[in-house]
């Protein structure tokens, strides 16, 4: 059940990728600043009780956006104690191998990942566990995929440089980054 409780922010980390705490961030502050317009325009006129209340309501509303759109940022990115998690997992490419030709145009290339010391989990989650996370899969600095540790990419002809990282549960890198990478070339 405790993987529930994160699966929102496993979405959100999948679809906006570990930087989502500045989009929350701005959200809120803008939510804030309608809360505050809100106040002013039904500050200085008489006001029934209804309106008394919803001005109440406003300033709880503007006060708590603005407050958690300053705090939002050192939750999701904190300042600079906050230390990236180790781990103790390595990462191999077992396919490609280094400057392997593959032939196609495009081709689809087998990837084939090897992890020691580590887990790969199924749900993001901001609570971090060492050797716990993801796998992601790079094409010349593209993400391609964040999978298991298998997957077909397509490649059109040329040089290319493959990397895989196993990074912890919010996507973000471990200290040091668990990294791997193969060149490789695709001819038609």
């Amino acid at each position: 059940m405790g993987g529930m409780r994160n699966m929102p922010l496993g979405i959100l980390a999948h679809i906006i990728g570990p930087g989502y705490g500045p989009l929350i961030a701005m959200a809120l502050f803008f939510a804030g600043l309608v809360a505050v317009v809100g106040v002013f325009w039904l500050s200085g006129r008489p006001l029934s009780a209804a309106q008394r209340a919803a001005k109440i309501s406003l300033v709880v509303v503007a006060v708590g956006c603005l407050g958690c759109a300053t705090a939002v940022p050192f939750v999701y990115h904190p300042g600079p104690s906050f230390r990236r998690p180790s781990s103790t997992a390595r990462l191999e490419i077992l396919s490609p191998h280094p400057d392997e030709t593959v032939f196609g145009d495009p081709a689809t290339v087998e990837v084939t990942l090897r992890l020691s010391g580590g887990k790969i989990v199924p749900l993001s989650s901001t609570s971090l566990v060492p050797n716990e996370g993801h796998i992601h899969v790079l094409l010349d600095d593209r993400l391609l995929s964040m999978s298991g540790l298998d997957a077909q990419i397509i490649a059109l002809p040329g040089e290319h440089t493959l990397r895989a990282e196993f990074v912890a549960t919010d996507h973000g890198p471990f200290s040091p980054p668990v990294t791997t990478s193969v060149t490789f070339l695709v001819r038609p």
